[in-house]
């Protein structure tokens, strides 16, 4: 057994006290123990531990007795602050960039006015075929494929994320759904067709063989290596 004293990092004033069972527990486990037994820390996911008030935050799998912890010692709470499941923010990443898209490609009106009345192209339609193909596989890959080894991550990611993602995105649909836009040759964008379904495919191999990295219910991180599938090799 072995009795931590429990710290604010940014203002160190003491929380109070925790037994932890055994030096096998994890920093992962620690923070459940504290938010346990100290109803007015912050809850586990929020908080990032660490042995010094401006230290490095403690990884999850850092165990009581790899870090020499011993009774009296003390351990700093830092609030990350409002959190948000992983599988959310990339769910809201990918939807948004589909969903905007989409409304250029469908909705020119709302965008270019009158304008939007000129022929699309074919490589128009080839490229919404392609972002949508993109990022509804990306979407299923998070429900499906994906495992994570954090339950969430400070809120204000979201923002970021989608940001980025929504307005990249509202970007290029801009351009290649514009009523201006010109064509190249279309031996050049059926060589590009080609090469975004080969990369989507190896995209597709490079994540299932990084799930199959992580046992369901895990946190394991190991170094990838190339399987049986040949667009894996690049790991090598």
């Amino acid at each position: 057994m072995v009795e931590l004293e429990v710290l604010n990092a940014k203002t160190s004033k003491a929380y109070g006290k925790v037994n932890v069972s055994s030096a096998s527990v994890a920093i992962s486990e620690l923070r459940v123990v504290i938010h346990k037994s100290l109803k007015q820390t912050p809850h586990a996911d929020r908080i990032s531990l660490r042995l010094e008030p401006r230290g490095k935050s403690l990884k999850d799998t850092d165990t009581v007795g790899a870090l020499n912890l011993s009774d009296g010692d003390k351990v700093y709470i830092k609030d990350l602050g409002p959190q948000i499941g992983w599988k959310t923010v990339f769910l809201a990443e990918y939807a948004g960039p589909l969903i905007v898209y989409l409304i250029f490609y469908f909705r020119p009106e709302f965008i270019y006015g009158k304008a939007a009345g000129n022929p699309i192209s074919l490589t128009t339609h080839i490229a919404a075929g392609c972002y949508t193909v993109h990022y509804v596989k990306r979407l299923l890959e998070t429900i499906f494929v994906h495992r994570f080894s954090h339950n969430t991550m400070p809120l204000r990611n979201l923002f970021k994320n989608c940001s980025y993602y929504w307005g990249f995105t509202a970007y290029v649909s801009y351009h290649v759904n514009h009523p201006l836009y010109t064509s190249p040759c279309m031996c050049t964008v059926y060589a590009a067709l080609a090469a975004f379904a080969l990369c989507e495919l190896g995209n597709f191999s490079i994540h299932i063989a990084l799930r199959n990295l992580r046992p369901p219910g895990t946190k394991v991180r190991k170094i990838p290596v190339a399987d049986g599938n040949p667009l894996t090799k690049l790991f090598k």
